[in-house]
C-alpha cells in the first residue's frame, strides 16, 4: 500500500458554499494544498467570493450567487453543469445564525436560518447528484456538510433556530449518509468549535477570552478546520460514513466541569 497519496486531493473537483471567508475559505485553502484541480467557492457576495478567489489562486473559482432558494440553488447546479462532467467534493458549509430573547425571538429568524442551514445542504446535493455521482467512478465522492458544536449540546446563548438546525443538519447527514453511500457517494459532517469567522466574532475579537473555555486553551486555526476537512474529502476518509466528527479543541467530548473535577488534578 502506497500511504503517500492517503491524504491527498490530486485532480479532484470541489465545491465549497460560503467559501468566501471563514471555515469556507480555509476549507477551500486546504484543499488546494492538497492538490485539488479546481475549488468552486459560492456566496452572495459577488466582490468578497471574487477576492477570496484571487488570494487563493487561479485553481480557486469564485461562482457567486444566492443559494438559500430552491431558484438560486438550480442556477448555481446548472453552471456548474456547464463548467464540469462531474463533482468530486461538495462541501455545504453556508451557513447564517440569528440570535433574540426567546420571547420576542421573530418567524423570520426561524424561516431563515432553517433554510439555509438545513433546506439548502439537502437539495443543492439533490440538484448535483448528477455530477457527483458521475465523480464516484474510480473512487468515492464526497458531501460534507458543515454542521456545529451547537448541534451536539447547548450553547449558552439565545440562538433557538440555528441550534435547532445544526442538530439537524447532524441527523440529515446519518440518513443522507444511508442513501448516497448507494452510488458511492459519502457523506459525513464537521461539527466546529470556536474558530474565528463573522459567525464567531467572539473567537475572531477576543480569542484569548474565548479560549478560557476550551480544554486545548486556544480557538480553531485554519490548520485544524483544513485538516478535517482533507481528511473526510481523501482516500484516508473513505470507509467513515455519516459520521459528525466535531473539531473542538474538547469543547464536547473533553471538558469536564469545575465542580465535577478532581481535586487532585487527574
Amino acid at each position: 500500500m502506497d500511504f503517500s497519496k492517503l491524504f491527498s486531493l490530486e485532480g479532484r473537483v470541489a465545491v465549497v458554499t460560503g467559501g468566501s471567508r471563514g471555515i469556507g475559505a480555509m476549507i477551500a485553502e486546504g484543499f488546494l494544498a492538497a492538490g485539488a484541480a479546481r475549488v468552486y467557492i459560492t456566496a452572495r457576495k459577488a466582490e468578497v467570493v471574487a477576492d477570496t478567489a484571487a488570494r487563493l489562486g487561479e485553481r480557486c473559482v469564485p461562482l457567486p450567487g444566492d443559494i438559500s432558494t430552491i431558484a438560486g440553488i438550480e442556477a448555481l447546479a446548472e453552471d456548474l453543469a456547464g463548467r464540469e462532467s462531474r463533482l468530486d467534493i461538495l462541501v455545504n458549509n453556508a451557513g447564517v445564525a440569528w440570535g433574540a430573547d426567546f420571547e420576542v425571538f421573530p418567524e423570520a429568524g426561524w424561516d431563515k436560518v432553517m433554510a439555509l442551514n438545513v433546506k439548502t445542504p439537502f437539495f443543492l446535493t439533490q440538484k448535483l447528484l448528477p455530477l457527483l455521482k458521475a465523480g464516484a467512478v474510480d473512487h468515492p465522492a464526497k458531501v460534507i456538510n458543515i454542521a456545529s458544536i451547537d448541534g451536539l449540546r447547548i450553547n449558552p446563548w439565545e440562538t433557538y433556530s440555528y441550534q435547532a438546525s445544526k442538530a439537524a443538519v447532524i441527523h440529515l447527514t446519518k440518513r443522507m449518509a444511508a442513501r448516497l453511500i448507494r452510488d458511492n457517494i459519502v457523506a459525513s459532517c464537521i461539527c466546529p468549535g470556536a474558530f474565528p469567522s463573522e459567525m464567531n466574532k467572539a473567537a475572531k475579537l477576543a480569542p484569548e477570552k474565548s479560549a478560557a473555555g476550551i480544554p486545548s486553551r486556544r480557538v480553531g486555526t485554519i490548520e485544524d478546520m483544513a485538516g478535517g476537512a482533507i481528511y473526510l474529502a481523501s482516500r484516508a476518509g473513505d470507509y467513515v460514513v455519516g459520521t459528525p466528527l466535531p473539531i473542538d479543541g474538547g469543547i464536547v467530548n473533553g471538558w469536564i466541569p469545575d465542580e465535577f473535577a478532581d481535586p487532585s488534578g487527574h
